[in-house]
């Protein structure tokens, strides 16, 4: 099984995840290319300070998709919170028209979907972990 690694002082990892935003109430604030372009942006300029990679990430017209790959160290829900909020301010303040889509200070819903994006299936992986034991005997 060969992963593509990533090597720190004291380990060796391999952690991406693909993150999942919707605009609250599913509107479809993302409506023009340069909002889009905008907020992709505003994501690669976090990205260093949050301590993530960003792999590929692509706006819908109402949802983001984020894959990056991440460290041991890396908070997770920090990261998260801080692409939320620093998006939403500043997508809120350089294009105003979105107000007439949203109200109040929310851009985002509040939840969010976050999933481990494996190099291998989980399948793959379960049958050389359950592989281990027969190399025992």
């Amino acid at each position: 099984m060969k992963y593509k690694l990533d090597r720190s002082a004291h380990s060796v990892f391999a952690l991406s995840y693909h993150l999942v935003i919707v605009v609250k109430y599913r509107r479809k604030a993302l409506y023009s290319h340069e909002i889009r372009e905008r907020l992709k942006d505003i994501v690669w300029d976090l990205s260093d300070d949050l301590g993530i990679e960003v792999v590929a990430h692509e706006p819908a017209d109402d949802h983001y998709h984020l894959l990056f790959k991440a460290t041991p160290k890396t908070n997770l829900v920090n990261a998260v919170n801080v692409i939320k909020g620093v998006s939403s301010r500043r997508l809120r303040q350089e294009f105003p028209a979105t107000k007439d889509l949203l109200w109040g200070n929310s851009f985002w819903s509040p939840s969010y979907f976050l999933a481990t994006s494996g190099q291998v299936s989980l399948g793959a992986l379960k049958e050389y972990v359950d592989s281990q034991e027969e190399r025992i005997e």
